[in-house]
């Protein structure tokens, strides 16, 4: 999955204790900024055929849901803020010392800090000591001028502690994807099968020949701010490209390829595995090799990974 997300490479480790006090919420301050969701049955999965081999996309299978809430954005820079504000919550890319950046973004102060490691097949990945969400590209940057951009650089455990704290939770693939599809039945994007319907780009990925050239004609070279594209049929913006999503699910290419209750009615995803699922492509996506924006694609990374191009959403019971 390296062209994607890059494992970090730091090793499975356990799940741990939030370092935090969760606080009560008010029920009706939590849901504020998330759509709600109906839930009912809706055709999960894909079968494109530029589906990326080995990913698990299909079968094509019913699934039902039960009504929840999510939110119409990914988490931004100002939101993350005032949870680490609260808490003194520290991210593992702080922890860890450095993060993945796309080569292209790293100036002259950054490149200094570049670490010797390289992504195999994936040259344009740089482990930048000193990149975290507060510094997306490495020391020297900052996301002051960023608030309404989503939050980067954060692994499923940081995500997963944010969502706890919110009050809300991470949600689950068949979730993320039904609210996704916007009520369109196995439509290849969020908005329809055309990529860009009448010439406009609905979404932020990679315009040119990746990774040299990026036109940027959707105006984009790096995040966008959220609410920046149009919302698709459920409200929720920024569904494809942009940045991509953890999920509460283990990673399985086979798990839910058998008909079973769990898997069709409230799928919850394996009970194990190496790496989390995540979904929506980001700006780094390219029909040439990592067209994922497309709603039923999917990749994963490891719970402790962090990229300049990973970010979530929350969802809640409803």
């Amino acid at each position: 999955m390296s062209c994607c997300a890059p494992d970090a490479g730091h090793g499975a480790s356990a799940e741990v204790a939030l370092p935090f006090e969760v606080p009560v919420r008010d029920p009706g301050a939590v849901a504020k900024g998330m759509v709600a969701v109906s839930g009912g049955e809706f055709r999960m999965g894909g079968d494109d055929p530029d589906r990326n081999a080995g990913d698990g996309e299909g079968p094509v299978r019913s699934v039902r849901l039960s009504p929840y809430l999510i939110d119409a954005t990914t988490v931004t820079n100002r939101q993350f803020a005032v949870f680490v504000k609260a808490t003194g919550y520290v991210t593992e890319a702080e922890q860890f010392g450095w993060s993945f950046v796309f080569r292209a973004f790293l100036g002259q102060e950054q490149r200094a800090h570049v670490m010797d490691a390289t992504v195999p097949g994936a040259p344009w990945w740089g482990g930048v000591n000193g990149a975290c969400w507060r510094a997306p590209e490495g020391p020297g940057s900052d996301v002051t001028k960023r608030p309404q951009h989503p939050v980067v650089h954060v692994s499923w455990r940081d995500a997963h502690a944010y969502a706890t704290w919110a009050g809300k939770r991470l949600p689950t693939e068949a979730e993320w994807e039904m609210a996704a599809r916007g009520g369109l039945d196995q439509a290849r994007y969020a908005w329809g099968d055309e990529l860009a319907p009448r010439g406009r780009w609905r979404c932020n990925i990679w315009q040119g020949r990746f990774p040299s050239v990026n036109s940027v004609e959707d105006g984009y070279a790096g995040t966008a701010p959220v609410k920046s594209f149009a919302p698709n049929g459920f409200g929720l913006y920024e569904v494809a490209g942009n940045v991509w999503e953890w999920t509460a699910d283990w990673w399985s290419t086979s798990w839910h390829v058998e008909e079973r209750p769990e898997t069709r009615v409230d799928p919850q995803g394996p009970p194990s595995g190496d790496g989390r699922v995540m979904k929506g492509g980001s700006y780094l996506c390219h029909e040439s090799y990592c067209n994922r924006y497309r709603v039923a694609a999917r990749t994963a990374n490891t719970p402790d990974s962090s990229t300049g191009n990973t970010g979530f959403r929350c969802a809640l019971d409803a």
